[in-house]
């Protein structure tokens, strides 16, 4: 249970320290006094959301530590598996929010993450929000309580894992055989790819070649033409020595020099280096002129070759080796187009493999929620009666169909609000009085189950007699509730008060708990309209005994 509830800087609430009682606390005072802030100090510390925007203006940051005391068995086998000791069966729990929007939290002083706490806190503390009853409304819903009674987590979560393997091989399935037709066609247009490009079988860097060789085709008479003179040149003409010749005579005569002058030497040297060098390009010339002689049909082959190369970019590259990059691909996706129906067989015989399972968990977890469907029936029940609602019965309708994410089943929980009423579904037919009590059963029921020693009502009066209220703290260890009802106020085992008060610069939210004299004050208030008289205080006094003898029967 909640044994202590320390806040500071939180809101409008500067410090206060809250000490708790077993049974019914109540929290009063007047609207915007703050008290579903000491709600939301509950919900921080215990790692529900946390925000900023409750730093109290001007200060650093807020902090709220609790005390839990007769920690449950669940809540210290979590703690337990995390290495997290606890004291004479006591936990301490803190939690720091920055006005920077940053949020540390500690249990026993170790360093844990929200999502901890609240894993921890879940185990610790029921808290039923103003909205909460929604959740009867929606049908969608009610799956989910139902597997939280019957404690079905881990045969669900089998369940879903095998769901989620049978999804992925039928995925995978419809990807293999969605639109044979189209399949064919990309076969047909591949294979084409594959087979346009090998039969061109480029080299790379052949177009520029080719290019170059289609320019000396093209040019072949004026090469030829000048290949000749320089041969001529070199050569020389009707007996006439060329370039050659007279260089071999000039090497010859600086021969002769550089017997009488050794500078004259290298000269000779030079050109005798010079005439072997034009010798063998005269010999170069005499080759190309005989390769000069070229049949047109080669420019014919070399243009042809060159437009098959210049449509085979235009459709797969801008060069030779992209096209041949594109063929590879083509080649690849095509080998993979053809696997494809031995790896359909395969994932067609993992899924005949794995759906009968499916089915199977699925059966299993029809039949678990069967089970526990007749059991919540029956403990609802007892505690609608407890509730004085013993005339709304309560069934629940499952429905089966194909298997989908968390099984093959769909819930209801119907109601019927009059004896020889067919049930009905809850939007349909109750009221918010009905509904707000059937959502506390339904919360008492998950909570006895988990026994989490302590349940939270922000505004229980919303709905819920008095009566109701009471009942509900005689069930569990400890109820905490705020309250504008001075009906549900004169129940409590402990009463406080949320007064807000300012100093003429800043307003201050305090928590005072009440003696049984301020007690009767602050229930005759509730009841004022305009002053409170003698006999509101007399009635608030009645209101009291009424409720102290209410818990002793």
């Amino acid at each position: 249970m909640l044994a202590e509830l320390f806040i500071e800087n939180l809101a409008v609430i500067e410090k206060t320290s809250i000490r708790l009682n077993t049974g019914l606390n109540v929290f009063t005072g007047e609207t915007g006094a703050g008290k579903s802030i000491v709600i939301d100090a509950v919900g921080a510390v215990l790692g529900r959301r946390a925000s900023r925007e409750m730093v109290r203006h001007g200060t650093d940051k807020a902090v709220i530590a609790a005390r839990f005391t007769e920690i449950p068995p669940l809540a210290g086998q979590k703690l337990m598996e995390s290495g997290l000791e606890i004291e004479e069966d006591t936990l301490i729990v803190s939690r720091e929010i920055f006005a920077d929007g940053r949020s540390t939290a500690r249990m026993m002083g170790r360093p844990v993450t929200a999502s901890f706490l609240r894993e921890v806190g879940d185990l610790l503390v029921n808290i039923h929000g103003q909205h909460e009853t929604q959740v009867l409304l929606a049908p969608e819903r009610h799956l989910s309580i139902l597997d939280s009674y019957g404690d079905h987590e881990e045969l669900l979560s089998r369940y879903e894992e095998c769901y989620r393997k049978v999804l992925s091989l039928k995925r995978a399935i419809r990807r293999l055989t969605a639109n044979e037709q189209e399949k064919g066609r990309k076969i047909e247009a591949l294979s084409e790819q594959v087979q346009e490009i090998e039969n061109a079988a480029l080299l790379p860097n052949e177009e520029a070649q080719l290019a170059q060789r289609r320019a000396e085709y093209r040019n072949a008479a004026k090469i030829a033409e000048s290949l000749q003179r320089a041969w001529q040149l070199l050569n020389g003409e009707d007996g006439d020595g060329g370039a050659l010749s007279l260089a071999q005579s000039a090497a010859q005569y600086c021969g002769y020099a550089a017997e009488y002058s050794p500078r004259v030497g290298e000269l000779s040297e030079r050109l005798e280096a010079a005439s072997a060098e034009m010798e063998s390009v005269r010999d170069t010339l005499d080759a190309l002129l005989e390769e000069m002689q070229f049949d047109p049909v080669q420019l014919e082959q070399v243009e042809n070759r060159l437009d098959l190369i210049r449509r085979l970019k235009r459709k797969y590259g801008a060069t030779e080796e992209d096209v041949m990059q594109s063929g590879e691909q083509a080649r690849t996706e095509l080998a993979q187009i053809e696997l494809s129906d031995k790896q359909l067989a395969e994932l067609n015989a993992e899924a005949a493999k794995v759906y009968p399972q499916l089915l199977q968990m699925a059966e299993k977890l029809t039949a678990a929620r069967k089970k526990a469907a007749a059991r919540f029936i029956e403990t609802v029940q007892a505690e609608l009666c407890f509730l004085d609602m013993p005339n709304v019965k309560l069934s629940v309708s499952m429905e089966e169909g194909k298997p989908g994410p968390h099984g093959r089943d769909s819930v209801e929980f119907l109601i019927s609000t009059n004896i020889g009423e067919p049930p009905k579904p809850i939007a349909r037919i109750a009221s918010g009085g009905e509904l707000s009590r059937m959502m506390l059963a339904v919360k008492n029921t998950l909570a006895e189950r988990d026994q989490i020693p302590t349940m939270i009502f922000d505004e229980i009066d919303t709905g819920v007699s008095g009566r109701a209220a009471q009942k509900i703290g005689l069930k569990l260890n400890q109820v905490l509730a705020v309250t504008h009802s001075a009906q549900v106020a004169a129940l409590a085992d402990t009463q406080y008060l949320i007064r807000k008060e300012n100093d003429g610069n800043r307003t201050f939210t305090n928590v005072i708990a009440l003696n049984e004299t301020e007690r009767v004050d602050e229930i005759a208030r509730i009841m004022s309209t305009d002053r409170i008289t003698d006999l509101m205080r007399e009635t608030a006094r009645q209101m009291i005994e009424a409720g102290k003898a209410g818990r002793t029967e």
